[in-house]
């Protein structure tokens, strides 16, 4: 259907019947170890002084989400081959490349995260831990009908984790009114929290995920009706809000329980101490079940993105439920397995560590997505969607200017701290 004024926008109840599995498993692989650990970390260490940054990441991820969406939408083609239809197999397999690496740390993260949960539930060794969960995500891979098995247990997580502090919050009396709403309205940086900052916005808002879910959206034979009669929409807006809904309520948590005793987190238990306060001595158990939970489905769904990503960028095959897919996935894993092992620390600082180095992939693949949404010849006989033009062009000028202001003051510290965790 080419003409969009015969397309009518979607009752309410049936938008929400066509939700997923983007907003469903791209939030699931979103909200990993890596999301809840640097939400902690900033609520412990910055109380409610950096609470402002949920609201770019919603700009951001809408516009991102929104701008890749319909790329695809009116290309026909998810993005990393529309990147190589306008632009060449070289921009393609460049950014395919980018993106990769991307995924592949927050890989190194969920690796960790499973571990850290592990160590949490039997008080084994996270390295253990860690090889147990890999064992049962390769057996999750190689039997039938794993799409629908990934969608139904990220539900299930998300939904155990959401429980689970918003359970803290309202115990703990809820956020302080007054510094919350400080918070949102002053946009100040402390001295020290940009790597941080963006390590927590590069997850949370991410063009990885909107990339991912044009692949997802196939899965799903979406068509370019649905960019007009609100499918997509209601896909992006309930993606962007489950994230800032659990981000925040972690992060928030950490303000409350945390940040008036000074303390940081280092080490899996003080992130169980986030719950103590309600759950007391469940709280160990409650924590490492919601970080197993969150880092497993997130492991699941991100080193097949990972895989798909690269593929994509090479045009190699990109179906889930291709073995080769499969078997590239668990390479990854193994891979990625070996580097956390070499490490001797603690987990937590490895899955933060590794979180922000995530923020490789929108510099590259972001210029891209902005190149393709102004292109007249993709927009032709539509209207100039401007708005989106200037949102998704200022997400990306935003992304860009946290990413260079952090190498520049912060990447010698940076690197400086993953050479010591060997």
């Amino acid at each position: 259907m080419d003409n969009i004024n015969d397309v009518k926008l979607l009752p309410i109840k049936e938008l929400l019947k066509r939700i997923g599995p983007s907003a469903i498993i791209s939030t699931g692989i979103v909200i990993g170890p890596g999301a809840i650990t640097t939400a902690a970390m900033i609520g412990a260490k910055y109380g409610y002084k950096l609470i402002w940054l949920l609201i770019p990441i919603i700009f951001m991820g809408c516009s991102f989400i929104l701008t890749i969406y319909r790329i695809s939408t009116l290309t026909g083609l998810p993005s990393l081959h529309a990147i190589r239809k306008y632009y060449g197999a070289f921009a393609s397999g460049f950014v395919g490349f980018a993106t990769f690496l991307s995924c592949m740390f927050f890989t190194i993260g969920n690796i960790s995260g499973t571990g850290t949960g592990f160590n949490l539930l039997f008080n084994l060794n996270w390295k253990l831990g860690s090889i147990i969960m890999i064992c049962v995500m390769g057996y999750c891979y190689f039997s039938r009908n794993v799409y629908s098995k990934v969608e139904k247990g990220i539900t299930l997580c998300i939904l155990g984790m959401v429980i689970s502090f918003y359970v803290t919050l309202i115990g703990s009396g809820g956020p302080n009114i007054k510094e919350t709403f400080y918070g949102v309205t002053h946009w100040t940086l402390p001295a020290g929290s940009m790597a941080m900052a963006l390590g927590f916005i590069s997850t949370n808002a991410s063009v990885n995920t909107g990339v991912y879910g044009t692949y997802l959206g196939k899965e799903k034979k979406w068509k370019k009706e649905d960019f007009f009669n609100g499918v997509v929409l209601v896909d992006t807006i309930a993606h962007i809000l489950l994230i800032v809904l659990i981000s925040g309520a972690i992060m928030v948590v950490g303000a409350i329980v945390l940040f008036p005793e000074g303390k940081t987190i280092k080490a899996p238990e003080q992130l169980a101490e986030l719950l103590i306060p309600i759950l007391g001595n469940a709280s160990k158990y409650i924590m490492g079940i919601a970080l197993l939970g969150g880092a497993f489905s997130s492991l699941l769904g991100n080193t097949q993105r990972s895989i798909v990503l690269l593929n994509a960028g090479f045009n190699k095959p990109v179906e889930l439920e291709n073995k080769m897919v499969k078997i590239e996935s668990m390479i990854l894993i193994i891979v990625c397995s070996i580097i956390c092992f070499l490490y001797n620390g603690s987990p937590v600082q490895l899955i933060y560590l590794a979180n922000v180095a995530t923020s490789v992939a929108t510099p590259v693949a972001g210029l891209f997505i902005v190149l393709l949404i102004w292109r007249k010849d993709i927009n032709e006989g539509y209207k100039q969607p401007i708005i989106l033009q200037i949102c998704m062009t200022i997400s990306y000028l935003f992304a860009l200017f946290m990413t260079l202001y952090a190498l520049k003051n912060s990447f010698p510290q940076f690197a400086k701290s993953i050479l010591d965790l060997f």
